[in-house]
C-alpha cells in the first residue's frame, strides 16, 4: 500500500487516440511507436507527447505472453520485476515527481486498462510518488543541491 503524501501525484491512464482534451503530459509506454502515425502527428492525433518504451514490457515478456506461455498474473509479475530495474525506476521516479505539479497520462494500445500494464504502471508511479522526499519551495519548483553552493574563488 503507497504511503500518503502531502503532494499528491496526478496520474491516469487512456488508450491511445483517445486523449481528448484532457490536459497534462501524455506518455506512451508501449515497446513500440504506432503504424502509420507519422511522429509529428502523434500528439494531435491523441497518442502522446513523449514515448518512454522503457516503461513497456520488454519484447521477451510481450512474447511470452502472447504465446500463452504467461497468465496475467505471471505477466504482471514479471512486468513489475522489470520496472525495479534501475534504469526503469529512476524514469519512474522522474515520472512521479511531473506527475506532482501537473496531470501524466500513460498510454497503451490496450482496449482494457485492467488487463494492460499501464494499470500496474500508474501504482508504481504513485507509490514512488509517496516515497519521493519533500522539498522546501513551493509546490512544482524543483530545487538541486548542486546549484544553491556558494561559488567557490580560487
Amino acid at each position: 500500500m503507497p504511503r500518503t503524501s502531502a503532494t499528491s501525484i496526478n496520474v491516469e491512464t487512456y488508450r491511445y487516440g483517445e486523449a481528448g482534451s484532457r490536459k497534462g503530459l501524455f506518455v506512451g509506454v508501449t515497446r513500440h511507436l504506432p503504424r502509420g502515425i507519422r511522429r509529428e502527428d502523434l500528439a494531435r492525433r491523441g497518442y502522446f507527447d513523449v514515448w518512454l518504451p522503457l516503461l513497456a514490457p520488454s519484447s521477451q515478456l510481450l512474447s511470452d505472453y502472447r504465446k500463452g506461455r504467461l497468465s496475467w498474473r505471471q505477466f504482471f509479475r514479471h512486468y513489475r520485476t522489470e520496472m525495479r530495474e534501475p534504469a526503469a525506476r529512476h524514469v519512474i521516479e522522474f515520472v512521479a515527481a511531473v506527475a506532482r505539479g501537473q496531470s501524466v497520462h500513460l498510454g497503451c494500445f490496450c482496449a482494457d486498462a485492467d488487463k494492460c500494464h499501464r494499470s500496474i504502471l500508474k501504482e508504481l508511479i504513485e507509490t514512488a510518488g509517496a516515497g519521493l522526499p519533500r522539498r522546501a519551495g513551493k509546490a512544482g519548483e524543483f530545487f538541486s543541491p548542486a546549484c544553491s553552493m556558494p561559488e567557490i574563488e580560487d
